[in-house]
C-alpha cells in the first residue's frame, strides 16, 4: 500500500510542472482582460483617475487592507484625493483564477512608490481582487491588500 502511495505521489510530482506550465501559458480572453484592467488600476493610482475607479469598483465594493475595512466611497476618495501622492505603480506576478464566465479572482503584487506625510515610500502589497462581469463589464466587488513588511 505504501509503495502505491509513494508511486502515486511521484507520478503527481512529475506531472505537476507541465500542468503548471500549461496553466501559465494559456491566456484566456478573461485573463487578458483582467490583467489589462489591473494594470489600468496601477496607472490610475499615479493619475488619481477618479473616473477609472468609479468605473472599476462595483456599487457594493468592499476593501480590506491589513486591519482596515473601507467602502467604495472611502477608496475612491483616498486614491483620488488622499494625502499620499503616488509617483509610480506596477503589478508583478499576477495570476487569474477563473470561476466560470462571469467571476474571477486576480492575485499578485502591487508595488507603489510615492511621497506621503512621512516622506518618500515604496510599498509592496500582496493583493487579491474579486471580479464579476455584469452589464457594465468587469468590476471589482471585493479586494484585499496586505502591506508586506519592509
Amino acid at each position: 500500500m505504501h509503495r502505491f502511495l509513494a508511486g502515486s505521489a511521484l507520478l503527481l510530482l512529475l506531472a505537476t510542472p507541465p500542468l503548471l506550465a500549461q496553466r501559465k501559458a494559456a491566456a484566456t480572453p478573461t485573463a487578458t482582460d483582467l490583467v489589462r484592467l489591473e494594470n489600468q488600476w496601477a496607472a490610475g493610482l499615479v493619475k488619481r483617475d477618479r473616473a477609472l475607479f468609479e468605473k472599476l469598483l462595483a456599487p457594493r465594493f468592499v476593501y480590506t487592507e491589513n486591519d482596515k475595512l473601507m467602502s467604495r466611497a472611502d477608496v475612491i476618495h483616498e486614491v483620488a484625493e488622499g494625502s499620499d501622492r503616488v509617483t509610480a505603480a506596477r503589478n508583478e506576478g499576477m495570476l487569474v483564477h477563473e470561476y466560470g464566465p462571469v467571476t474571477a479572482v486576480v492575485t499578485g503584487w502591487l508595488v507603489v512608490e510615492g511621497r506621503g506625510t512621512g516622506g518618500a515610500f515604496t510599498h509592496r502589497y500582496r493583493f487579491t481582487d474579486t471580479w464579476v462581469k455584469g452589464a457594465s463589464g468587469w468590476q471589482i466587488v471585493a479586494a484585499q491588500d496586505y502591506l508586506a513588511p519592509k
